[in-house]
């Protein structure tokens, strides 16, 4: 007899992401977060069994038809390992069936690593809070029942729904499954949506709470309507009157992500943005512009950066769902034509994102998206012809790019494993130089992430921080032969 399983076709989102996908940039991002104490595998192995049976998304493995990708329901179960390959090392192969995610483990550190197609970095974000709960109730479990049996015979099993209990709960207050199925991409824009139907304020924001981006902290009370926030597929983002810097340099050997994490006082780099009247992601992103141009020797005949920022949309669109469900907002300045000091670039920047990340302009920018997507004569065009127009039309997007910018904000643990936890910190593969930020316990963890070896820009990051008083911590993975050479973490 042959089961049916369970099957659902991607988000719009990640159709990109399997088009653009490479050797350089595979389209995994990590979550990380630090414990107080050296992570115990089979504790962990424990706590990933139970997360796992609530997350039925992430059992799906991703298959391929004659017109579009899917997302199909297996019985595959994740297996925890140490942590032996490079940041973002590419998780999917088409030839064969696996689960899109991983979890390993580092001395103090829990990592998850997902393929984007999956999730996005919030839905992943409540994957790892659940995950890193249950291991921690686990071990309040093992000061009264050992997880060894006395004659030892064998591990006990402890009550894994009891260490997964106390997480993510819907209004009702019954715990969160996260289905397969669940578009919200689907629900919200494509054709005339029942606004009533959405699920309640309050189940969205018990759902969402550990993962509220910074972006939000200044989208205006009042809509910018009329405002053209629109960059679709159907319509390519305008191009600048000048040419957009591509920042270049030399590949990793092996085309492993080079990354490295700079650590500070979370409070320090509020305080900064707040002096300046912007959000802490405009902030960043000007203090990455300046970054760049300080390293790039002035920026030679190109004047203008410009930045890609994603958005979560589930902050205006309320959704339980932990796949993708976010869009972009493309924000730039040229240098040059103006007051170009580090607070009139954050103020421009934050002149240009607030509009465009409003409702009403991320709904009217979607709907033209899903509206292509869905074109008839698009719809009968095979699979592998659509990688390819797809493949295009991020190529053509990214040449209108210098870097991109991401924020997940701050993050909150539900307790014990709130207290027990100090950095967290957001990674993604790249195919330019990329910022990830992210908070918890007061400290602000940022990850610069580039296929390049070279570090300029980062050093001249930390100079600016430093500069303005505010102290910094330095960590770094090896990447280059001699760096491979010398050994170590």
């Amino acid at each position: 007899m042959v089961t049916r399983r369970a099957w659902v076709r991607l988000d719009n989102a990640s159709n990109i992401f399997l088009a653009a996908r490479s050797d350089a940039d595979p389209k995994v991002f990590r979550l990380a977060a630090e414990m107080d104490h050296d992570v115990d595998r089979e504790r962990l192995q424990l706590a990933l069994d139970a997360t796992y049976d609530r997350y039925r998304l992430y059992h799906a493995v991703l298959r391929s038809g004659v017109f579009w990708y899917y997302l199909q329901d297996s019985d595959l179960r994740p297996r925890v390992t140490a942590e032996e390959q490079p940041t973002c090392a590419g998780i999917y192969q088409a030839d064969r069936r696996r689960l899109l995610f991983r979890v390993m483990h580092h001395r103090r550190r829990i990592i998850l690593e997902v393929f984007h197609v999956l999730s996005d970095g919030t839905g992943a974000l409540w994957f790892l809070s659940d995950l890193v709960a249950a291991y921690t109730r686990l071990g309040d479990l093992a000061q009264t029942v050992p997880l060894q049996s006395p004659d030892g015979d064998g591990p006990i099993e402890p009550d894994l729904g009891r260490a997964a209990a106390g997480t993510r709960s819907g209004v009702d207050g019954t715990p969160l499954t996260h289905q397969l199925a669940g578009d919200s991409f689907a629900h919200y824009f494509r054709g005339r949506r029942d606004r009533t139907s959405s699920p309640g304020k309050a189940a969205f924001t018990s759902a969402a709470a550990p993962a509220a981006l910074a972006v939000a902290d200044h989208i205006p009370s009042t809509p910018h309507r009329g405002i053209d926030a629109s960059r679709g597929l159907s319509r390519p983002p305008r191009r600048s009157s000048t040419k957009v810097h591509r920042v270049r340099g030399t590949r990793t050997p092996d085309n492993r992500t080079r990354a490295v994490e700079l650590s500070m006082a979370s409070t320090e780099v509020l305080a900064l943005a707040r002096a300046e009247s912007v959000s802490p992601t405009m902030f960043l992103t000007a203090l990455f512009f300046e970054s760049i141009r300080r390293s790039s020797d002035g920026l030679g005949p190109s004047y203008t950066l410009a930045a890609s920022v994603p958005v979560n949309l589930r902050q205006f669109f309320p959704s339980t769902s932990a796949r993708n469900f976010f869009a972009t907002v493309r924000v730039e300045h040229t240098y040059g034509k103006g007051a170009d000091d580090l607070g009139s670039v954050c103020r421009q920047l934050d002149s240009q994102f607030r509009p465009k990340a409003t409702p009403e302009a991320l709904e009217k920018k979607l709907r033209r998206f899903i509206r292509f997507e869905r074109m008839p004569a698009l719809r009968i065009v095979p699979r592998p012809l659509k990688d390819v127009i797809l493949k295009l039309v991020n190529w053509r997007s990214n040449r209108g790019l210098s870097v991109a910018v991401s924020n997940l904000g701050l993050a909150r643990l539900p307790e014990p494993a709130e207290s027990r936890v100090a950095r967290m910190l957001f990674q993604v593969s790249a195919v330019r130089p990329q910022l990830c930020a992210m908070s918890h316990a007061g400290l602000l963890t940022i990850s610069f992430t580039s296929p390049f070896i070279e570090t300029g820009h980062i050093r001249e990051f930390a100079r600016l921080l430093t500069g303005s008083g505010v102290a910094v911590t330095l960590a770094a993975a090896r990447v280059t032969e001699t760096e491979l050479a010398e050994g170590g973490p």
